[in-house]
Order: C-alpha cells, then structure tokens, then sequence
C-alpha cells in the first residue's frame, strides 16, 4: 500500500523563484530514493508562490527516510520552509 503526501506550500510571490528552484533540486534529489515511487512539484496557476507537491513513496518507512535524507534538510527544512507564510500536508495511503 503506498503512502501518500500532499503538500501545500504559499510563499511572498518574491520569494517565488527560491523556493521554485528549491522544490525542483528536490524533485531531482528524491525521484533517485529506492522507496520513492512518484514526486510531483506543482505551481497553482491562479495564486502566485503557491505550489502544490504530489509525493508518493512505497510506504511511511520509505517517507521517514526521504525526511532523514540530507537533501530534504538542506532544501526544504533551511532553504523553502522559511519563506514559507503558509503550508499544509495531508498523508493518505492508497486503497
């Protein structure tokens, strides 16, 4: 059963180019995770700096260890989560 997340992230739309590239780094970083099955970086069309991630990983175990990877520390925990203004994740599994 994978295990899924859904993250909504809003920034200052001039903060928009940082956390961009930084999800993108990401993207790359994580699609190479053997647990890793999907990893989706989107940008809402009608708010700008607000994006939207798909991840999708073989189980919660395969998610901790993507929270443990450096990448993740150095990306989303020092660079884009403090530009964040707002952000929500949902965790669901696949039925």
């Amino acid at each position: 059963m994978a295990y899924t997340v859904i993250a909504r992230y809003h920034c200052d739309p001039a903060d928009e180019a940082t956390v961009r590239a930084a999800l993108l780094k990401v993207r790359e970083h994580t699609r190479a995770e053997p647990a890793n099955l999907a990893y989706e970086v989107h940008a809402e069309v009608a708010e700008r700096g607000s994006f939207v991630l798909y991840e999708q990983y073989a189980d919660q175990n395969g998610f901790e260890a993507h929270k443990a990877a450096d990448h993740f520390r150095e990306l989303i925990v020092e660079t884009v989560w403090p530009l964040l203004t707002g952000r929500s994740v949902t965790f669901a599994e696949s039925l």
